[in-house]
């Protein structure tokens, strides 16, 4: 490279092509970069104030030097600019302002010289090559690609993929995998970063796309569209499980995945080091899609929490380690691929629950309500749990149970009624003992048990509640299935919001809070009328 500078003409061109054929760049990168080192030299030879430039013919290798100079009346920068009279010589008829070429002559590159120019242009090819990398790959997220092992850094491997380098970080990797160098491998583009030294591709082999990208290779249905995966969920290196579905009615998508006596899903198996895949029926009915999930456990029945975002999934017996699974592992997956908690009862379990619940909620009828035990457990088999719900619901479905009438359902309710103003009274009063401001009593959406609440996490002014954030308000505790392994690592415990018990949403936990910043702007708005009436005055 360092003759190329000195070379001739035809030696010039041909290192061009050389270098932007070698670095897959484009030829204009490579002459620009020979361009800007002879314009380095130059200045280092003739004067680094001057402002050079060279044009180099990128057909037939001429090269021009010259400096470009301005036209004053006087002169202040001898290296940039010329009087009148001077400039008549290298252009008759120049004026002031204009902007004139003065060709200078070739030079001569020393040894030191030549290193520099030597030293631009590996740098301009480098950053050109980085850039090709970057634009090649920045839009390829997603995809399958295959490359070779380079070499292992402190447990994270870089794969040569050709025109560029990707590295697998240690937890992208499937566990207990051995690979060598030069060993071929394939793995998901999982994103492609920026940087100074040049594009970070980081690779997984981990990731549940992967998996899903594989069996689109491998099963022409999937890559057709004809069939979806829907979900999917990895312990990787030891068990997967996928959701899928056809849009054709004539094609079952689980013996699709599968195919002939096993062959499409023991290719990706084999390629996911031996990982054991459960291939399960998605369906939009959750119910349904859990107790698929949570094959090959029987389930008996499937109760949902809407606003828990839980489920709980109750099955015989002696199926309960069957759907727990290995250390967690069954019931993990299911609700990673389900996206709810799952909650794990046998029928003892189950039946046990149902019939303390049946005795508390009749205790707390007998006592709130003033009834007998038999007129409360009436109230309980007919699916009653709260005194909100006796105290609001419609009279005729309260005077429709049998044995009820109407005069004693509208007692029931009003009974309810007033249970719930005693609570809100005794509430009102614990709050108040608290310290909490009635200020906070306006806001909306507020009951005197939330501001109890409230109070109790030291959340007392309409500014203690203004400083929160929505999620430090009303976010929900993470849903974690139960039936966890004890000795398994756990997550840090996520206890929500201050009234994440409440369920309210995070629209109406927005409400609140700028509700309490309103007396914010209201004092800005004091003081800027105070302002301008100070103002005036004046």
């Amino acid at each position: 490279m360092a003759t190329g500078v000195t070379a001739n003409r035809a030696e010039l061109i041909a290192i061009a092509n050389s270098v932007a054929s070698e670095k897959m760049i484009d030829k204009a990168i490579v002459i620009e970069a020979m361009e800007d080192a002879i314009q380095r030299a130059a200045r280092t030879r003739y004067g680094q104030e001057m402002d050079i430039r060279a044009k180099l013919d990128p057909n037939n290798g001429d090269l021009r030097l010259w400096r470009v100079v301005e036209v004053v009346e006087q002169v202040d920068d001898i290296y940039k600019q010329v009087d009148v009279k001077g400039a008549q010589k290298l252009q008759p008829g120049a004026a002031v302002g204009d902007y004139l070429v003065d060709p200078l002559p070739p030079i001569e590159f020393g040894r030191i010289q030549a290193q520099a120019a030597k030293q631009t242009i590996f740098q301009k090819v480098r950053d050109a090559e980085r850039e090709r990398q970057y634009e090649e790959f920045k839009d390829r997220a997603g995809e399958i690609i295959t490359g070779v092992v380079k070499r292992v850094e402190f447990g994270h491997i870089v794969v040569d993929l050709g025109r560029a380098e990707g590295v697998i970080r240690r937890d992208a990797q499937i566990p207990r995998e051995v690979v060598r160098v030069n060993d071929r491998i394939r793995s998901l583009i999982l994103k492609v970063v920026r940087e100074n030294r040049g594009p970070q591709i980081f690779l997984s082999r981990a990731h549940p796309d992967f998996m899903k990208k594989l069996f689109a290779q491998e099963v022409p249905e999937i890559y057709d569209g004809i069939i979806e995966i829907k979900a999917a969920a990895r312990d990787p290196g030891s068990r997967a499980k996928i959701g899928v579905i056809s849009h054709d009615s004539s094609i079952d998508p689980v013996g699709a995945c599968v195919g002939m006596k096993g062959s499409r899903v023991q290719a990706v198996v084999q390629e996911m080091q031996g990982e054991k895949i459960d291939i399960i029926p998605w369906s939009p009915d959750t119910a349904t899609f859990v107790v698929n999930a949570l094959q090959p456990a029987n389930v008996s029945r499937v109760l949902i929490d809407e606003e828990e975002d839980r489920i709980e999934v109750v099955v015989p017996d002696d199926q309960l380690s069957l759907a727990i699974g290995r250390r967690g592992q069954n019931v993990r997956l299911a609700s990673q691929l389900t996206a709810k908690a799952i909650d794990i009862l046998t029928e003892t379990d189950a039946s046990e629950k149902r019939q303390q619940e049946f005795v508390r909620n009749s205790e707390l009828f007998q006592n709130e309500l003033d009834v007998d035990e038999t007129l409360a457990q009436l109230l309980v088999a007919e699916g009653f749990s709260e005194l909100e719900e006796v105290a609001y619901v419609e009279l005729d479905e309260l005077a429709g149970i049998e044995g009820f009438d109407e005069d004693l359902a509208q007692e029931l309710q009003s009974r309810a009624q007033e249970a719930l103003e005693r609570r809100e009274a005794a509430a009102r009063e614990e709050r108040r003992a608290l310290g909490v401001e009635d200020a906070l009593a306006d806001l909306p959406y507020l009951t005197e048990a939330m501001l109890v609440t409230l109070g109790k996490a030291g959340i007392k002014t309409l500014d203690d509640l203004a400083d929160l954030a929505t999620d430090e308000l009303v976010e929900k505790r993470r849903a974690e299935p139960r039936r966890r392994n004890e000795d398994a690592p756990k997550r840090p415990e996520n206890k929500g919001g201050v009234l994440a018990e409440y369920g309210l949403s995070e629209e109406q936990g927005n409400e609140i809070i700028m509700a309490a910043r309103a007396h914010w702007f209201e004092d800005e708005d004091e003081d800027a009328g105070a302002q301008a009436s100070e103002e005036s005055e004046a």
